[in-house]
This record gives structure tokens, C-alpha cells and sequence, in this order.
């Protein structure tokens, strides 16, 4: 029989929505207060995914200006209907709730159709008479999940809001899916929190907008209080295969440690459904799922490797890249030096929540290995350009290349809360030097070498575990990230990271 192995996207790629257009699956997850926004994935066996790109690419789909940490683009929903793509989201951080479509999804999306429906993690439901259905969850006035009519033209609500389910008692109430199959319309939510008390329950109803009754055996998923390698699984959507097998993709994450802790962020996983006698579904093993999994029917795929390295010689940034909030765009360059990602910094830092030069992809694996060639000759005194393992404002680790009191620097520095140390630093009279991050599931290890043909001197270390969301707050996940400031003013000296790897260590 063949299996498939768990999590299906790994790393930060939380609140995952998936639908089908003949035999391709779509997939995107949250994105918070990183740009481009809402990553894109295709598949064609709901295991293999690769990053076709962003559903949110230009300033005008998205304004992160006033995102702080964990605040910006919530919980999406991706559906087809009619040849259409739609995807829609809240940002929590200006504008709430909206939706875009799209002919074809590796294309431009449209403009934001913004939908005047208060609360978040919004859902389309598409039927067969043509209503259109718009669902969400945490109304201004109380916890439960909510729905209009609206016109998918003009995004006017064509009905009042009214409340759907408050769902089985369980906390947060929220990241709602309508579906109709056979007789019935389902209603699958989210309760508990997205934390380690997540579960999945549905209801049903023989109208879409209900009265919903939900099933005497809820929660069709969930991981609480087991002894588990996978927990907090939750904020599922369902999709059906062309044979009629029915799949549910869900968050859940994977705690390294004891107590637990995570700083992956939460992934996104696979499961099959099966139906009840009765026809109630019900996730994965009687609501649980594992890391290796049987695969049914599903036509598995090669799976694609993504490239280990990035010479960054290509007129666009791969999609794997993200900022920190809406970027400015003299803040970097792929053509100031060719073959070269090149950052100038910006007088905002990492400690802030501002817009600093900041280009970083999602730490996806426990054990890893990071490294960058940069060249930089600062100049004035703060400049500075490096690699960073970063989490939050208030939580991150980073190598630089500095200049203190006219001396060119290497230094290597870490904040965790109100504490902040330069652990070490050296004298670096050159114009380039390799930067390494090495990590496993206890340390990162940051090194530096003259050439990649050297091996790294240790530089100092930081605990994974102090990056992790259960002492570092928020919802998303550690980043690896390619960096420059003027600390306070916009510096002079350009940085030039001539290539980036990642590299997973087995």
C-alpha cells in the first residue's frame, strides 16, 4: 500500500484552504504580516505541493503598513466555481474582510472586493441555484459563526448577518467551510483555540443558512491530551478527488521538547475522510492522523526537490522570499549588482515594527543548514548587514558584518524579550565574508568562514527553544533571513548577498 508522509507543506504555513479544478489542487495558507501575501501551492496528488507564488503580489491587494507581528492577512479560503478562482481572507490590519479572483490562478489576481461582514476567516460557499454565501466567525457581538448572501460582482451583502452555530462550547469558534454534499449542507468549523486544545466539528443542516445541527460525536478531528508527535490540529477544509474519495488538509504542529514548544510555526497536514452510516464525516483515524499515512487511491507523484541554492540571477525573487510588511522598494534590488540580492539599510531594525530591509524564507525543517556570501563595506558607523534567525521583533538571533567607533566588525547578537546581548565580536577588516547557520532541534550554531570552501568558525549559539510561539508569542513561524539597517538611519554602504542556501540535513 502506498503512504505519504506528514506534514505535506512544512514550516510556517498555517490555515490551510484547498480546492480542485479538474485534477490540479490548489492550495494557500495564511501569511500574516509578511509580503507577498498568501502563498500558492499546486498539486496534483494533495501530497506533492510546490509554491506557484502569492495570491496578494502588489501594494494595492494588500497594505501591511499597519501590520504588527502576527496581525495583517488571516485564515484564506480558495475556491472554483464556474471557471473562477476565488480567494478570500481578512487583514485584521486595515480594510478586514475582502476576496480577489482569477481565470487562472499562476496569473494576476484582481483588486480587493472588499465585503461589509464584520469578523474573520471568511468563507465563499458557491451554490447550485447561484447564491453566494459569505461565512465568518467572531461577530462584533459575541463568539460564534456568521453568514450573509452576497452579490460576488460588487461584494454587497444581499441579506443580514445572522448567526449560524455557535458550535459545541469549545473556544473561538471560527475558520468556517459550507459545503453541500448529497442532501445535506455541512458546516465545518474550528473550536478550542489554535493551540494545543484545537479540534475540528461539524454541523449540518438541509439549508445553507441553516438551522445547523451539529453531530452527536463531535470533534471529527483533534489531538488534545494525546501522546502524539503531531498536536494542535485543527482549522480544517475539505476537497473530493476526481474518484470521490474525500480529503481533509488541516493545521497542526510539531513540538520539539519537552514542555512542549514550537517555532516551525503551525504546518499543514492530509488526511482522508470517511462517512458515517449516517453520513456524518469524520477525519483521518477515527480524528487523529499521524506522520506517515496510507495514501489510498491517491495517484502519488516524484516529488520535486526545490532548488538548494539561489544565485538570485533571475528579474524576480523566487517565491519562496518574503519581507516584513509592505516593502519599500528602494530598500532592495536584484539588478544594482547582477547575480546578487542586494539590500540597503533602512534605519528601521529587526527590533521594531517597521519596514527594515529584510528578505527571508520560512525555516522548514528541525535540521538545516543556512549560509550567504555577502560583500559589504560599511561605511559609517551602525551600518550593518548579516543573517538572522528571526521569530519576532522581540525575538531573534543574527550574524552581521558591522562598523563600531570606525572598525569593521563581526558580530553576533541576541534578543529574547527585554534582554539583549552582543555575545561576541571580532575584528573583520574584508569586503565579503560566508555567513552559516546551522541548526537541529535544540540549537542554531552561527558561523563565518573567509569562502565556502572553508569550514565555518563558530561564532556563538542560541536555543531553539527561545524562539519558540510558547515563549515568544504570535502565530507564525521562525524565518531565515538575509538583513540590513542603518540602526536608526538609512545607510549608504549596499549590501550584496551574491547567493543564499538552505539546506536540509537529514
Amino acid at each position: 500500500m502506498n503512504h505519504y508522509s506528514n506534514p505535506v507543506i512544512s514550516g510556517f504555513h498555517p490555515d490551510p484552504s484547498v480546492c480542485r479544478a479538474g485534477e490540479d489542487y490548489y492550495l494557500v495558507t495564511s501569511s500574516f504580516e509578511y509580503f507577498p501575501g498568501v502563498p500558492l501551492f499546486h498539486s496534483r496528488d494533495l501530497v506533492n505541493w510546490e509554491q506557484i507564488g502569492h495570491v496578494l503580489t502588489r501594494t494595492e491587494q494588500l497594505d501591511l503598513s499597519k501590520a504588527g507581528s502576527s496581525g495583517g492577512i488571516y485564515a484564506p479560503t480558495i475556491r472554483y466555481n464556474n471557471g473562477t478562482f476565488f480567494m478570500t481572507t481578512t487583514n485584521v490590519s486595515g480594510g478586514g474582510n475582502f476576496f480577489v479572483y482569477a481565470d487562472d490562478p499562476r496569473g494576476r489576481w484582481s483588486d480587493p472586493v472588499f465585503v461589509d461582514q464584520p469578523g474573520i476567516d471568511p468563507d465563499l460557499f458557491f451554490d447550485e441555484d447561484g447564491s453566494v454565501y459569505y461565512t465568518t466567525s467572531h461577530d462584533a457581538n459575541g463568539q460564534g459563526v456568521y453568514q450573509s448572501k452576497i452579490d460576488i460582482q460588487t461584494g454587497e451583502r444581499l441579506s443580514e448577518v445572522s448567526l449560524l452555530w455557535r458550535g459545541t462550547g469549545g473556544q473561538y469558534p471560527e475558520a468556517p467551510h459550507v459545503y453541500r454534499i448529497g442532501e445535506w449542507y455541512y458546516l465545518l468549523i474550528s473550536e478550542g483555540g489554535t493551540e494545543y486544545g484545537h479540534m475540528v466539528t461539524v454541523a449540518r443542516s438541509k439549508r445553507p443558512d441553516g438551522p445547523y445541527e451539529g453531530y452527536p460525536h463531535n470533534p471529527i478531528l483533534t489531538h488534545r491530551s494525546q501522546l502524539k508527535s503531531i498536536h494542535a490540529t485543527g482549522h480544517a477544509d475539505f476537497t473530493q478527488g476526481p474518484d470521490g474519495s474525500w480529503w481533509a488538509v488541516f493545521l497542526g504542529i510539531r513540538p520539539a521538547g519537552y514542555p512542549n514548544h514550537h517555532y516551525l510555526g503551525r504546518e499543514t497536514f492530509l488526511a482522508p475522510v470517511a462517512w458515517t452510516e449516517d453520513a456524518w464525516p469524520v477525519i483521518g483515524d477515527n480524528g487523529t492522523a499521524d506522520e506517515i499515512m496510507p495514501a489510498g487511491n491517491l495517484p502519488l507523484q516524484p516529488k520535486t526537490e526545490p532548488a538548494v541554492r539561489d544565485n538570485f540571477e533571475d528579474a524576480s525573487l523566487a517565491p519562496c522570499w518574503n519581507f516584513l510588511r509592505s516593502p519599500d522598494p528602494s530598500n532592495w534590488s536584484l539588478s544594482a549588482k547582477k547575480g546578487s540580492l542586494t539590500l540597503y539599510g533602512s534605519g528601521d531594525t529587526l527590533n521594531e515594527t517597521g519596514v527594515p530591509s529584510f528578505v527571508g524564507r520560512r525555516q522548514q525543517h528541525f535540521s538545516f543548514r543556512a549560509s550567504t556570501h555577502l560583500t559589504f563595506a560599511p561605511k559609517r558607523a551602525g551600518e550593518e548587514a548579516g543573517i538572522a534567525v528571526y521569530m519576532n521583533e522581540r525575538f531573534h538571533y543574527e550574524l552581521a558584518v558591522t562598523q563600531i567607533a570606525g572598525a569593521r566588525k563581526l558580530i553576533f547578537r541576541r534578543r529574547l524579550g527585554t534582554l539583549w546581548k552582543v555575545e561576541s565580536e571580532m575584528p573583520w577588516p574584508h569586503d565579503t565574508v560566508v555567513l552559516s547557520i546551522r541548526g537541529d532541534r535544540a540549537d542554531y550554531v552561527f558561523g563565518f568562514a573567509r569562502s565556502e570552501t572553508e569550514d565555518p568558525v563558530r561564532m556563538g549559539q542560541g536555543e531553539c527553544r527561545m524562539l519558540a510561539t510558547e515563549v515568544a508569542g504570535g502565530f507564525t513561524g521562525v524565518f531565515i533571513a538575509m538583513y540590513a539597517t542603518g540602526n536608526g538611519v538609512r545607510s549608504i554602504s549596499p549590501a550584496h548577498f551574491d547567493w543564499m542556501e538552505y539546506r536540509v540535513v537529514e
